[in-house]
Parts: structure tokens; C-alpha cells; sequence
């Protein structure tokens, strides 16, 4: 059976791909944005998924005004990278999981889920900046370490998925996971935001409050993520935080008790506000074992009990 055993929050900025695209990566400004991933890239090395699904917005590349799905499932064998207006980035072309795809768009269909299935996609930095940051630089002509399931979510135009919806396509996303019969290691990506407003009277907005306490709810209370509405988003994270909706599909592919692994955020990174988490699902069995270790004290108290009032009975003839 696959299982999703961890899922991955991070932001994607563009000018992120740039710097590792251009060589800028030990430059002071960008030294302090990947040195925050350099232990992400050793759990990523030491977890060798086998199949990652990476939930992100394409920037006009494989979509435009003219059709905007709000849920788009690549279920393609291959993904090359977009031309963005300055040519494709020098990464290796994304190859998919059909198999696994085409399973997950059945099951989550079924589960009245409607996505649109893209059998032909280009994918932008929206995907690959998020894989460079886990999985490190890859050479044009290698192969990224693992095959990918991708998930566009339309929140470029309006009406974006509210926080709920994405959370719960989530969760649907975990029951096609593992109703899959071959036995697969999934790691899940939201990616986005997160607070950054790049156009208008407050280009540049970036607030931290928020940002580190939708991290803080995202590990410890994401009940609290799925009720806020747009209007907040745009309020208090800028009219392109409405992003971190993204960030809820993945959490809402997760069990309920995740166990946050790592941390990172910094300001800014272009203009946007950087942030990073990883949460691992706790091992199925260790969690059975803990479960039926909190139930044992109150089987002894109930025999104690039963003992007792047997005592009493005999005592009373």
C-alpha cells in the first residue's frame, strides 16, 4: 500500500530559480535563503521518496484567462519546464507517475472532487524552484531524484479555492494515496507565498506575524487555517498570500498528529517573505502501540474494580 509519510511547505519566488539558474547561490543576500535548506536536503536524501506530489499555481505558462482550471491534475509521463519569457530553466524535465496519477484522479473524482486531468503540461518555477530547494541543483541532463505527481491550483484569478475546499481535496488525496497497491513511499509539497504583494499601492507588503502564526496553527492547530476567508488573505498577507491556501492541501493530506521536523522562514527573498516547514506522519505502528498503551491503565482499573465487587459479594453470604 503507498502511504504519504511527510509533507513539505515551501515558497517558490522566481528570482529563488534565478540566483541557483545564474550561480548566485554563495552571494551573501541569497547565502542566508539557502543555507535555511540545507538540512531539509539531507532528510530529502536520507527519506528517498518514491513519488512526490507537488501541489503549486502555474504563472500563465500552461493555463491562461482564457481556461483556468481550479484543480489540475498532471497525469502526463513528462512535464518539460516553461518557457517564462526568458527561456525554460536548465532543469531536467519533470517525469510524472501516470499510474499513480491516473489512480488519484479516479479515486478523488469518485469522491465528487472535480479536476480537470492534463494528459500535456509545461510546468514553471511555481514546481521546479520547490524541487531545487529539497532536492538541491540538478543538471539539465540528469533526472530529479523521484518521479512527480503535479496539482495546479488556480489563485492567480478570482475565485480562488477557499482553504477549506483545498484541505479537504487533501485529505481525499490521502484516501487515493493509499488505496494504491503498490507499496510507495509519497511525499507531499504546498507551495507559495507566503506573505508578498508584488503590484499596487502596498507592493512589497510582507508581514511576519502572520506568516509564523499560520506556521504555528499549520503544525499545531490547521483547524484554525481552513476558516479564514480570502478577504484576510489579501488583507494580511498581500494580494498573492491567497498562495498559502496551497500550503492546506498538504496539510490536509496528512494524518491529524503530524510531528513538525523543521522550520525555516526569513525576510525577504526578492520581495516575498521565505517560508519553510516539513511535518512527518507518525509511523502507523508506532502509533497503534502508543494507542493501545494509554488504554491499558484503564483495562487494569476495571479488572481492580471487577476484583473488588467480587470480594464484597462473597463477603456478604
Amino acid at each position: 500500500m503507498a502511504r504519504i509519510v511527510a509533507g513539505i511547505g515551501s515558497s517558490h519566488v522566481p528570482a529563488i530559480g534565478a540566483a541557483i539558474d545564474n550561480g548566485k547561490t554563495e552571494e551573501p543576500y541569497w547565502k542566508r535563503v539557502f543555507s535555511g535548506f540545507v538540512k531539509s536536503q539531507e532528510w530529502m536524501r536520507e527519506l528517498k521518496p518514491d513519488v512526490a506530489i507537488i501541489v503549486y499555481n502555474d504563472h500563465a505558462s500552461a493555463f491562461s484567462v482564457e481556461m483556468i482550471p481550479t484543480f489540475a491534475l498532471g497525469c502526463a509521463v513528462e512535464f518539460p519546464p516553461a518557457d517564462e519569457g526568458w527561456g525554460p530553466r536548465p532543469v531536467p524535465v519533470v517525469q510524472g507517475h501516470p499510474a499513480l496519477a491516473s489512480h488519484i484522479a479516479q479515486s478523488v473524482i469518485l469522491d465528487e472532487f472535480d479536476l480537470t486531468i492534463c494528459n500535456k503540461m509545461e510546468v514553471d518555477h511555481g514546481m521546479t524552484v520547490p524541487m531545487n530547494l529539497l532536492f538541491g541543483k540538478v543538471d539539465k541532463d540528469a533526472h530529479w531524484p523521484c518521479p512527480v505527481v503535479p496539482l495546479a491550483v488556480n489563485v492567480v484569478m478570482y475565485p480562488p479555492p477557499t482553504g477549506h475546499r483545498c484541505f479537504m481535496l487533501g485529505r481525499a488525496i490521502r484516501k487515493a494515496v493509499e488505496s494504491y497497491p503498490e507499496d510507495l513511499k509519497v511525499v507531499i509539497f504546498g507551495t507559495g507565498g507566503l506573505s508578498h504583494q508584488i503590484s499596487g499601492p502596498r507592493a512589497g507588503l510582507i508581514n511576519s506575524k502572520w506568516d509564523k502564526s499560520f506556521l504555528d496553527n499549520l503544525s499545531k492547530d490547521p483547524q484554525k487555517l481552513v476558516k479564514i476567508p480570502h478577504i484576510d488573505y489579501m488583507r494580511e498577507a498581500g494580494a498573492e498570500g491567497i498562495e498559502m491556501v496551497m500550503w492546506l492541501v498538504m496539510r490536509g493530506a496528512l494524518d491529524d498528529k503530524a510531528d513538525e521536523i523543521y522550520r525555516f522562514y526569513t525576510v525577504p527573498a526578492s520581495n516575498t517573505a521565505v517560508g519553510h516547514i516539513i511535518l512527518a506522519n507518525r509511523p502507523r505502528g508506532a502509533a497503534k502501540k502508543a494507542a493501545t498503551k494509554s488504554k491499558r491503565p484503564a483495562v487494569k482499573h476495571k479488572r481492580a474494580a471487577a476484583r473488588v465487587k467480587s470480594a464484597v459479594r462473597r463477603s456478604k453470604r
